[in-house]
């Protein structure tokens, strides 16, 4: 088995909006956006009579998408001969990852690996340029989370796929009935290094802001480092709610450099603010630190 994808190249996405890929009016406000990524979308989103259209204006697609520092992400499709032919549309410089919806176990990723690695050669791009975002959206596929996330060092970011993972499950999609396959998903990611994305409820009402930030405050609470949406509102929520607050910032810092002070005194557990400070707890504050200090590069790429 693959070694996950090196810390390194662990993206920042917060927030993903989603873009139908054969939507010229949308692409080309995409980068005002504010997204962490834009995923332009070859699947669902995009009817089988023009997905030909979609692939073919792709290369302009992404580059006006990602002209303020926005990720370009691009959703395939799961049948293979769709999926050859987006291959061969989305392997372009100017694309940071591919969205592997359905996939099944760990051989359909090295698979989708083995024709990315051909087709950077054929493009003159580096090796292992362009990541993975893998699609757990089945009970076959998730009791196989754990291979799959860490299949192949491309792989930076899973997410259960709720709508077709309650299709199959013949379940109802909500909250209550997503969350333990949503943490599974999480579990699995987290054990290969990799981002967990996704949301434990739902914002398909995106017009309730304020109920949006509940939940995208909840998930941040269980683990989720980012979501996807389909509607640029949403956007500014995520990018706020997954982002420690200056607070929390402050508290890390202090929990930090207290315990440095302290081991070098021979101490293994101290108090910060009333509260015990041992190994984990320093750990966990020394982890927000750095992804702190990640999302202030990715804010400056995106102001830049």
């Amino acid at each position: 088995m693959s070694e996950a994808a090196p810390q390194e190249t662990i993206p920042v996405w917060r927030s993903m909006l989603y873009v139908p890929a054969n939507n010229s009016r949308f692409i080309d406000k995409a980068h005002t956006r504010g997204a962490d990524a834009i995923i332009l979308d070859l699947e669902d989103s995009v009817p089988a009579s023009e997905r030909d259209a979609a692939r073919a204006m792709l290369g302009a697609s992404a580059e006006k998408a990602g002209q303020a520092g926005a990720d370009v992400v691009v959703r395939v499709n799961r049948p293979d001969a769709e999926t050859e032919a987006d291959l061969e549309a989305a392997v372009i410089p100017g694309v940071r990852a591919l969205m592997l919806p359905k996939v099944d176990d760990a051989s359909h990723v090295r698979a989708r690996a083995d024709a990315v690695q051909a087709l950077e050669t054929k493009q003159g791009m580096e090796a292992g340029a362009i990541k993975f975002i893998v699609m757990i959206e089945s009970p076959a596929a998730l009791l196989k989370a754990a291979e799959i996330t860490a299949a192949h060092p491309r792989i930076v970011a899973a997410y259960l796929g709720g709508e077709d993972f309650a299709t199959a499950a013949g379940m109802v999609p909500d909250p209550e009935t997503l969350f333990l396959p949503k943490m599974m998903t999480l579990f699995a990611a987290r054990a290969a290094g990799i981002i967990p994305l996704g949301m434990i409820g739902t914002v398909a009402d995106y017009q309730d802001l304020d109920a949006v930030r509940d939940t995208i405050r909840h998930s941040r609470k269980f683990g989720f480092e980012g979501a996807s949406c389909i509607h640029p509102s949403v956007v500014p929520v995520l990018n706020e709610e997954m982002t420690p607050s200056p607070g929390e910032v402050d508290r890390a810092h202090r929990i930090v450099e207290a315990y440095a002070g302290a081991e070098k005194e021979g101490l293994g557990a101290i108090t910060v603010d009333g509260m015990m400070i041992d190994v984990p707890v320093a750990e966990r504050a020394a982890a927000l630190l750095k992804r702190h200090a990640a999302i202030q590069i990715k804010n400056n790429a995106l102001t830049e």
